[in-house]
């Protein structure tokens, strides 16, 4: 470490309490790798999973006060729109961190700036933004976050997957009018 520059200690992820909030596809998919690493797994769903084995909470709020680590993977739109207000970020708590893979919507970007500029929250992981392509300065500047341009799904793999799902759904449509995963 001939730089010169400190490093401080971190946090291991393996062991935490994770809440996911949205367990649809993509949070049941998050949910089984964490299952991996030791984690407890909680959500918060529209709607609870009978066939879960996970912690069920009725309100993000709640869940966000019960876990330390806050992954975002619900779906976008008027329904979640800043769904993660201050109150949840609150409820993380200042040993917390939240993570948003789900659309930059789905947070209130200017309680997180105040909660991450105030240690209302350790830290956040950020994959989406509210104004995409456009990131405030604010989050630029603060150490206790780290930011990726919408890449979360990024692999030859996944946007194979992701076309393969589509001509699926086209097919399963001119069949019967059905959807293989509709949007509601």
């Amino acid at each position: 470490m001939g730089s010169g520059q400190e490093f401080s200690l971190a946090t291991r992820a393996s062991g935490k309490k994770v809440g996911i909030l949205g367990l649809g596809r993509i949070g049941q998919a998050i949910a089984t790798r964490l299952e991996a690493f030791g984690c407890e797994i909680h959500y918060h769903n529209r709607n609870q999973k009978p066939d879960s084995n996970y912690t069920y909470h009725h309100s993000a709020v709640d869940l966000a006060a019960k876990t330390e680590v806050l992954i975002v993977a619900a779906a976008g739109g008027a329904q979640s729109a800043k769904l993660v207000d201050a109150q949840v970020l609150s409820a993380v708590g200042p040993q917390g961190f939240v993570i948003n893979i789900a659309r930059g919507t789905v947070i209130d970007e200017s309680a997180l700036i105040d909660a991450l500029s105030t240690g209302k929250i350790a830290g956040a992981g950020l994959d989406v933004f509210e104004n995409e392509p456009h990131v405030p300065a604010e989050l630029l500047e603060l150490e206790n976050v780290i930011l990726l341009p919408h890449l979360g799904s990024g692999t030859n793999e996944t946007r194979a997957d992701m076309a393969a799902l589509t001509l699926d759904n086209l097919r399963s449509y001119l069949a019967d009018r059905s959807l293989l995963t509709p949007i509601s």
